[in-house]
């Protein structure tokens, strides 16, 4: 009697064992993919970065490259090559300047070119119909450049050199030609003397004591 009481309780245990699902194993928290929220003090490496910068930000000044020459020099090793850049910027409103700049490499002397122009800029009385005021003649060395009014709507009828120069200053409609010498330096430098030497109508009023 006893092992069939013994029996009937095993096979009851087997039958309550079957009807109970099985539980699933406990997971744990490294294997989850929800995370709780981080803490204050910790950053994504976007926000240490500090600020963008932005590309679409207007520059103070327009650069233009008007000339790039290859130099040497020679030492008793043979010779040492670099590159010789001239630069012009301007915001078209009346105000330019130009530098040159030396370096082995083409950027880094256009750079060297940049900084020096920004601190080396003038300023010119541009008059209605975005012109100059009056004819001029500018002199560097044996370069001469002849400058000459012209009406709104004539354009830029002058070089390369002299065109830069020109353009970035904000003057629109003039006529020149170019005398002499033909270094694009000199150039430039004949033209920023004829700019230079413009007089404006309240300057002339005052000289003639009117």
């Amino acid at each position: 009697m006893e092992e069939k009481a013994l029996d009937n309780v095993v096979v009851e245990q087997s039958a309550d064992t079957a009807a109970k699902p099985a539980e699933k194993p406990a997971v744990s928290d490294r294997g989850s993919h929800s995370r709780g929220p981080r803490p204050q003090g910790d950053r994504r490496r976007s926000d240490s970065r500090g600020p963008r910068r932005h590309d679409n930000e207007p520059k103070e000044y327009e650069e233009r490259v008007v000339d790039v020459n290859r130099v040497s020099k020679t030492v008793k090793g043979g010779r040492r090559m670099r590159f010789s850049v001239l630069v012009a910027i301007g915001n078209g409103k009346g105000k330019y300047g130009y530098a040159i700049g030396k370096a082995a490499e083409v950027p880094d002397a256009i750079k060297k070119a940049l900084e020096k122009a920004r601190h080396n800029t003038f300023e010119l009385n541009v008059v209605k119909g975005d012109t100059i005021a009056h004819e001029i003649v500018g002199k560097y060395g044996a370069c001469s450049v002849f400058l000459k009014p012209a009406t709104e709507g004539t354009g830029i009828i002058a070089g390369g050199p002299v065109r830069a120069i020109l353009e970035l200053a904000g003057i629109r409609n003039v006529y020149s030609k170019v005398y002499g010498s033909r270094a694009p330096i000199n150039i430039v430098r004949a033209t920023h003397d004829g700019l230079s030497n413009l007089k404006s109508y309240v300057k002339v009023k005052a000289l003639r004591g009117k």
